[in-house]
């Protein structure tokens, strides 16, 4: 029995669904099956992030770098997934998903394995750049075939297995990544190689399971529109890395970047008034749930982000736990987002209220985080904990409902460049938040370290000085017993003022959310949509008009209209389009 029925391809029923290749509506089996593979390549694509989280300590400090390329291996794979997902978004309204998915995940098999052969920090770096691009296209691309399939009122059970997916990955990352880490014969090369196997995998389920209907438009890519906003988007985040650590926040390269940054941005939006197919269509902004969404997503990713990255090396470095053990410790935040992020897409799907979901997600965000601010190296594991757990629950709450309220305010036809919207901003966040935060982070360090050096004794006072001077991260192992309490100490204080400063952004991610209308969550997906419009669309008198578009031979419906009117067109491909933001009739 079908999940899902199209109108126009069956009789009228209560729920539309996607259509498969052959016009005939897909089963639940079948959104399993098309799933099987989408979900393998975002366990990849976590994975390759996660387990490579706690191993950074140990890759940073054989390679011989700092806070600044600890920072850097991080932000460079946030920014090429910052800047390359409306560009991914925006595709995927454009050409064939199933081709775009598959692209992604070969992008990022290319960056796993020369992330592996890194032989310093800036070839690290560099495959981090490439691993962000396969990443970006991943993220964005699940979300937007998963909402062509589904309709938003069933979609939160089949967000289920993206949250399980998301949880899994996210919890075996770290100790999968940690004992590699710590078995000698292995080494930490073999945490970027071991997500080569699962996108493998994953290029041949989804051959072989994703069969969505073919796109016959004519391509238009906004490649001034991506070129701009790439450039604003990578000097921005240039800029709050290099702040404070190259250069003073306040100097001529802070002016002349910033500056650049806000001019690039211009032109970006002048190009988008112009463009035939923008990259970010500007028209979603008048609706108010999409705009609300998108600021909420930018706070949201730098708590998020800027809240769960630095727990690797509070672990680590102010608590001495080893690659695996600091895995193990962050699995009561894990816990929580995978209860939150299923139950919740559960109850959505039962109830169809989402709202909730979201005011509740930000205000525990924001609680957790006030309370991990109180956190010091040698407080009691349960309170961290306990913190954690609070933590994962709201980030769960947050994450997919704010993409799923954006893609049920749009139409078909501007899926794609809304769900990358949202993603773009969360990306955008998380990845100014951590170059901002890890130079706010070292200078606290810093602070901390220099405030209670006094405690040591005369001759630790000097080897504890070399230490701080190297500019890399410490072993704390080769440290003596009092040097090592003592820049624990530093340590644990400085990372938890990281959460006392992200706690108000997460507040202003709740008052945003406050403001956001709920609106009912529509029963058919993206593609079931289409094939409404295409069902209702005009049967033409003549076989063709007049200047040459093409129309419908007698007795067969057009295979599209004029996209000027107010109704929708329909492309070849079934795909609907419409000139309407979606905004306050839903």
């Amino acid at each position: 029995m079908a999940t899902t029925t199209p109108t126009g391809v069956r009789d009228r029923a209560e729920r539309g669904g996607a259509p498969s290749a052959s016009g005939a509506p897909m089963s639940h089996r079948q959104i399993l099956e098309a799933l099987s593979g989408l979900l393998l390549g975002m366990f990849a694509a976590i994975l390759s992030s996660t387990i490579v989280s706690n191993a950074l300590p140990e890759i940073i400090t054989e390679l011989g770098g700092g806070q600044s390329a600890y920072t850097w291996v991080v932000t460079a794979a946030l920014l090429s997934m910052t800047a390359s997902t409306p560009l991914w978004g925006k595709l995927a309204d454009l050409v064939s998903k199933k081709t775009l998915v598959q692209t992604a995940l070969v992008i990022f098999i290319v960056g796993s394995v020369v992330a592996g052969m890194s032989q310093n920090t800036g070839m690290l770096i560099t495959a981090r750049v490439i691993q962000g691009l396969g990443a970006g296209g991943l993220t964005a691309l699940a979300q937007i075939i998963m909402a062509a399939m589904i309709s938003p009122r069933e979609r939160g059970r089949y967000s289920g297995y993206l949250g399980a997916t998301f949880a899994v990955a996210t919890v075996g990352g770290p100790l999968v990544g940690g004992v590699i880490t710590d078995t000698s014969w292995l080494g930490w090369r073999w945490c970027l190689y071991v997500g080569v196997p699962f996108a493998l995998i994953a290029l041949l389920v989804l051959q072989k399971t994703l069969k969505l209907p073919e796109t016959r438009r004519k391509v238009k890519v906004d490649w001034a529109g991506a070129f701009f906003i790439t450039a604003a988007v990578s000097l921005l985040l240039i800029w709050v890395t290099f702040a404070d650590d190259k250069f003073a926040w306040l100097s001529w390269q802070t002016y002349a970047m910033v500056g650049g940054a806000l001019l690039l941005t211009l032109v970006f939006l002048f190009v988008e008034t112009k463009a035939a197919e923008p990259i970010i269509p500007l028209r979603l902004f008048r609706n108010r749930t999409i705009t609300l969404a998108s600021v909420a997503s930018l706070f949201v990713g730098i708590a998020m982000f800027a809240g769960t990255i630095y727990f690797s090396q509070f672990f680590q470095l102010a608590r001495n736990e080893s690659p695996t053990m600091s895995g193990v410790l962050t699995i009561p935040m894990i816990g929580g987002l995978f209860v939150s992020s299923t139950a919740s897409g559960l109850i959505i799907t039962r109830t169809g209220k989402w709202k909730s979901w979201l005011v509740t997600g930000a205000a525990l965000l924001t609680a957790a985080l006030g309370l991990l601010s109180s956190i010091r190296h040698d407080t009691p594991y349960w309170h961290i904990g306990l913190f954690m757990v609070i933590m994962g629950l709201g980030t769960g709450m947050m994450m997919q409902n704010l993409v799923l309220c954006t893609q049920n305010q749009v139409d078909p036809g501007d899926l794609g460049a809304a769900s990358s919207v949202v993603t773009f901003f969360r990306s955008l966040g998380g990845a100014v938040g951590v170059s901002v935060l890890g130079s706010v982070m070292s200078t606290r360090i810093n602070h901390y370290a220099e405030d209670t050096i006094g405690s040591l004794s005369p001759q630790e006072q000097a080897a504890a000085a070399r230490s701080a001077g190297s500019g890399e991260l410490p072993d704390m192992d080769l440290l003596p017993p009092g040097i090592r309490t003592w820049l624990e100490s530093a340590y644990g204080h400085g990372i938890a003022d990281i959460f006392l400063y992200v706690a108000p952004i997460a507040f202003l991610a709740f008052l945003v959310t406050l403001f956001i209308k709920e609106v009912p969550l529509r029963t058919s997906g993206a593609l079931a949509q289409a094939a409404e419009s295409l069902s209702a669309a005009p049967v033409p008198v003549t076989a063709g008009t007049a200047d040459g578009t093409t129309g419908g031979t007698a007795g067969t419906s057009t295979a599209g209209a004029p996209s000027r009117s107010g109704s929708a067109s329909v492309s070849a491909d079934g795909r609907g389009r419409g000139n309407g933001s979606g905004d306050s009739g839903q």
